[in-house]
């Protein structure tokens, strides 16, 4: 039986590092991409009800699209569609991060939907029903169903276990511009790669953070050269030791050395360039 309202986190994924190894038959990319994730996000609720209804508001809710088309919604009807009987009811989605940013909005939302069915309908975290209706949902929002660091391979869709990753502290920014993930790849010449590699300790996993790179950066800045801007501008950050994009854009992350160092980067942002959107956090596991 359905529980009372509820409501859970939906935290951006960042992608420290992004590797594309090949292109597939079926026209996908496969990946290799170290995610962790941030103390900023969206926020969802539910309310068990009679039907499946969705109701978006927030600063980005105007560039979120129709609501018809939402993932929430996807990911909700998938669910049902695995689970016999499962108990509905309505969604709010109050939607801050900036949308076809590099940080799998969509997929985080879609993810602490498929979280809040499974407590309302008293289904284990680990129901492999679970993954599967969020392998079916979208390529991003299996990593996003567990938001904690990982290795995420083949589409988005073979994970490793989580990884002790360090807390890091990082500056976001968008410049206000969106980018169509098809559209980059579209355009990627494929780079030679080494063969993918499961880092094991804290250690090599920031060796690998910062010997790392992003395939995708180059296509996204010759569709958005805002991107370019703003990773200079990162760069030149007092205390920033990392610039780099995330996904497939148009937000970079800089990384600095304490949450005072990031968050006075964050403020002289905002002052020299107030139509960006701009956050200070903490990367690495987002548990509920």
């Amino acid at each position: 039986m359905a529980v009372s309202a509820s409501a859970e986190k939906a935290p951006a994924k960042v992608n420290l590092t992004l590797r594309v190894l090949g292109r597939r038959a079926d026209g996908y990319h496969d990946i290799e991409s170290l995610v962790a994730f941030a103390g900023v996000g969206d926020a969802l609720s539910f309310t068990p009800g009679s039907a499946l209804t969705l109701a978006v508001r927030g600063p980005t809710a105007p560039a979120a699209g129709d609501v018809a088309d939402n993932l929430v919604l996807k990911a909700a009807r998938t669910l049902a569609g695995e689970v016999e009987g499962l108990a509905l009811g309505h969604f709010d989605l109050s939607k801050r991060l900036p949308v076809a940013a590099g940080l799998g909005g969509g997929s985080a939302d879609a993810a602490a939907a498929l979280r809040l069915l499974a407590r309302a309908n008293g289904i284990a975290a680990d129901d492999p029903r679970l993954l599967q209706a969020a392998r079916a949902t979208g390529a991003d929002v299996p990593v996003c169903l567990d938001p904690r660091p990982r290795l995420m391979r083949g589409i988005g869709d073979v994970l490793s276990a989580p990884l002790d990753l360090p807390r890091l502290f990082a500056v976001l920014v968008n410049p206000g511009v969106a980018v169509s993930t098809r559209e980059v790849f579209a355009g990627l010449r494929l780079p030679p790669t080494a063969p993918p590699g499961t880092p094991l300790d804290s250690a090599a996993l920031m060796a690998e953070i910062t010997s790392g790179r992003n395939d995708l950066e180059g296509p996204a800045i010759e569709r958005e050269p805002a991107i370019a801007e703003v990773l200079a501008v990162l760069g030149k950050l007092p205390g920033c030791r990392l610039a780099r994009m995330s996904g497939s854009g148009a937000t970079c992350f800089g990384l600095f050395g304490s949450t005072a160092a990031a968050s006075a980067a964050a403020r002289s942002l905002r002052v020299g360039y107030p139509a960006w959107w701009v956050r200070a956090t903490v990367l690495g596991s987002q548990q509920s």
